[in-house]
């Protein structure tokens, strides 16, 4: 995913699959996506630390920022699996005791977690994840800061539905349903599927040094 510059609120995300030979080739037409209210900042992810140039901003919890680098997709999430039945990747079923933790001082945070009618929560906050307005209808998971999280970098950041009003997210990135169902379908664990998610100058300095199409 491309974004114009590090404010940009919207995007275009593109999907490519390697070949044998090493040799990329673009999947699908390009999607338009929209971003956080605060454009992008690096992130935590697969990407070494020097990829990034001093005053480059960051990303931290609460900040509108969508994570720019390179991250993992772990798992699907859905209300209704069944709507991307055939899907090989792992998918969470998204119920009313589903919840994702964004308090920095909690064990949990930047998790999902199960928490059972009645129950007191062990952390201060946390994201419900069956949500009424249904953009968490269907999405994926970012592994965004995931292994061995870091409190205050960012949490709960995911490729979600876009709301009606096609507004910025409060930090993940977000696309019509349809085009989310078909991306769902597509990522497949044995291909080891990653997100890099860049603003156009940055994409240009590293597309050579990371291998990028």
């Amino acid at each position: 995913m491309t974004a114009p510059n590090w404010e940009s609120r919207s995007g275009t995300l593109r999907r490519y699959a390697r070949t044998s030979d090493g040799t990329w080739l673009q999947t699908g037409e390009p999607v338009a996506v929209i971003l956080g209210k605060g454009g992008q900042g690096w992130g935590l992810g697969l990407h070494p630390p020097d990829a990034i140039l001093p005053g480059e901003p960051r990303k931290f919890e609460g900040d509108g920022k969508a994570p720019a680098g390179i991250f993992t997709l772990p798992y699907a999430f859905a209300y209704d699996p069944e709507q991307i039945a055939g899907t090989a990747m792992p998918v969470l079923d998204v119920e009313s005791d589903l919840f994702c933790v964004d308090d920095p001082g909690s064990a949990h945070y930047n998790t999902t977690q199960r928490l059972p009618t009645g129950s007191t929560a062990p952390w201060n906050s946390a994201e419900t994840m069956q949500r009424k307005d249904n953009v968490y209808n269907l999405g994926v998971f970012v592994g965004h800061n995931s292994d061995h999280p870091e409190p205050g970098r960012g949490s709960c950041i995911f490729l979600h539905i876009q709301n009606p009003q096609g507004s910025p997210t409060a930090g993940c990135t977000a696309m019509s349903e349809r085009s989310l169902q078909e991306l769902i379908h597509w990522l497949t664990p044995a291909a080891f599927p990653i997100l890099v998610q860049l603003p156009e100058p940055a994409y240009v300095r590293l597309r050579k040094a990371w291998g990028l199409p």
